[in-house]
């Protein structure tokens, strides 16, 4: 196997050993994946973050109250599997009821009433359900999710029980709740 490559640059010929580059490009590519693998990890605590209701009033984490356990939906109103999920969650509005529900998105409220009118419509009159905004994109970086829908289930304790990302988990989610 060759471990020099010689190329000729303004007409001088210039030899490079490329083992040290072999070396420094495993390594790069190491690091890639440790930095992604260590991204994806959710925190295992409840973070400490502001989210905004409807009427503006600003509503903290820490907030949540600690009698129930706290699911936390992470969506975006033009994203189809979170409506999926918007929609499972509405025909079994039932079985939410002995858990704390909190709704957050990035969107401008008018385009969360939207999604709540279409697709969540039941979870409106629920009074264990919270819609809030994160007008400070504050929820990514405490939360860590991967893509929307981002589905968090935390226990009494606030701590992690359960994420997913997949819209197929939504049942999973409901059995833990109940």
């Amino acid at each position: 196997m060759v471990s020099y490559y010689i190329m000729v640059f303004r007409n001088k010929i210039i030899i490079l050993d490329i083992r040290p580059m072999k070396q420094l490009f495993l390594a790069l590519i190491c690091c890639l994946f440790v930095a992604k693998a260590s991204a994806q990890m959710q925190p295992q605590a409840l973070p400490t973050a502001v989210f905004y209701k409807k009427d503006g009033k600003p509503f903290s984490t820490a907030q949540m109250p600690t009698d129930k356990k706290t699911f936390i939906m992470f969506f975006d109103a033009t994203c189809g599997h979170c409506q999926e999920v918007a929609t499972h969650l509405s025909k079994q509005s039932s079985k939410l009821m002995k858990s704390n529900i909190y709704l957050v998105s990035m969107d401008e409220f008018r385009s969360i009433d939207y999604f709540m009118t279409n697709f969540a419509k039941p979870l409106l009159s629920m009074k264990n359900v919270t819609l809030l905004q994160d007008k400070k994109q504050a929820f990514i970086p405490m939360f860590k999710p991967d893509k929307y829908p981002s589905m968090y289930l935390y226990g009494t304790n606030k701590r992690l029980i359960k994420f997913s990302s997949d819209d197929k988990e939504v049942p999973k989610f409901l059995a833990l709740m109940n």
